[in-house]
């Protein structure tokens, strides 16, 4: 009989699990999966750690979160047999200036981040409401919440801070970064990869639906693209990145806007959705043939190749770049546009690799070296989890 390990990662109509047997020796993946079209008639699916599927199945229409949670516990206990789930970990985007690290949820620590909601509107929330529906089916079950802000902690004040008064610094704001269970997994592989990287200097490109750059230094978060809020940095599938603040305010002058709606515009409504009218999948502005898609993709493809100029010079030069996320492990054209317009740091691109999609792309003579290495939050939060459970 072994321990286990659910971890949760909620969103607003879907949320991501994963299951690990716990041990000494770490964490060992047992299966993963989702509910997908929640709020609809939504779609349970799970795999093992090979991608087999282990059971597909709808549920009964318009079930909430809380009700769909409390049917994961029961499969999930049905699949573990003799073994037994002992804790949750979820992934929470905002830790503000509290959090540095992972912790066992409790009630003042949950009010803590009730607190935090208006710094993530589209994602704190969602982390939270995953928290009460298992609270609610599993009093006694050990929760814990890892932050996505957490990996930043090691930036300078310089780079955390913004051009407003003293006082606003002194209530929170400030930058924070996030997709920080992302870069804290692929720290942690560089040594395995490549020393010279866990050493050095690397950006890691993080491109997904929500997409943002870090800049590692010995492993280290030094500088990175999303700042207060996930709204920062990179265009993305549904958000607008880094955006002139006289916008808003134009928009809220000129055309009356509220600030309810301005939130739905940056968040829901912009980004590759918003330019190319089409799709915020980058799969489908890559395969379709409309002008816009093509505008929207330029667009992306630009906006990482700037602001990985801006990160070279936080490092201070380049000794590598990796590639993580959706698009980043799955779009080689998209690799492709990128490290030919990064040449001017010392990349060179495999073009045969780069089509493979995996491990190291870059040519025997690149000065700096490029890989492709899926991220797993899964991991990082099993791992998180495990630790903070053995120290109840």
């Amino acid at each position: 009989m072994t321990d286990a390990i659910l971890t949760m990662n909620a969103g607003s109509s879907s949320f991501k699990f994963a299951l690990y047997r716990t041990s000494e020796a770490g964490q060992a993946l047992l299966c993963k999966g989702g509910v997908e079209g929640i709020g609809a008639r939504s779609v349970f699916t799970a795999r093992d750690k090979a991608g087999a599927i282990l059971q597909k199945r709808s549920s009964q229409p318009h079930q909430d979160h809380q009700s769909l949670l409390a049917d994961l516990l029961g499969w999930v206990d049905s699949h573990l047999g003799n073994d037994t789930l002992v804790a949750c970990g979820h992934r929470v985007v905002h830790g503000g200036t509290e959090f540095a690290g992972p912790v066992k949820v409790t009630p003042p620590i949950l009010a803590k981040l009730d607190d935090m909601v208006p710094l993530a509107p589209l994602h704190q929330e969602r982390n939270i409401a995953a928290i009460r529906a298992i609270e609610a089916a599993r009093p006694a079950l050990c929760q814990v919440a890892c932050f996505d802000t957490a990996f930043h902690r090691t930036l300078a004040p310089v780079a955390r801070r913004v051009g407003l008064p003293r006082k606003w610094e002194k209530k929170g704001v400030r930058r924070y970064g996030f997709h920080g269970l992302s870069y804290e997994y692929i720290a942690g592989r560089l040594s395995a990869l490549s020393p010279r990287l866990a050493k050095g200097r690397t950006i890691v490109a993080h491109l997904g639906n929500g997409a943002s750059l870090c800049a590692l230094k010995a492993g280290q978060s030094v500088d990175t693209t999303m700042g207060f809020t996930p709204l920062d940095g990179l265009v993305m599938g549904t958000r607008c990145g880094a955006l002139d603040p006289g916008i808003v305010l134009y928009l809220q002058r000129h055309y009356k806007m509220s600030g309810a709606e301005i939130e739905d515009l940056l968040y829901n409504h912009a980004g590759l959705l918003g330019v190319s009218g089409i799709s915020g999948d980058m799969r489908a502005l890559l395969a379709s043939k409309d002008a816009a898609a093509r505008d929207a993709v330029a667009l992306f493809i630009f906006q990482v190749t700037r602001q990985s100029g801006a990160m070279a010079a936080t490092l201070g030069g380049l000794d590598g770049f990796v590639f993580t996320a959706g698009i980043g492990e799955n779009a080689p054209q998209i690799r492709s546009e990128i490290c030919n317009r990064l040449g001017w740091l010392g990349i060179q691109l495999d073009e045969a690799a780069n089509r493979q999609g995996q491990g190291r792309i870059s040519a025997a003579g690149s000065r700096a070296e490029v890989w492709v290495v899926p991220t797993d939050e899964e991991a990082t939060i099993a791992a998180h989890t495990a630790a903070i459970f053995a120290t109840r």
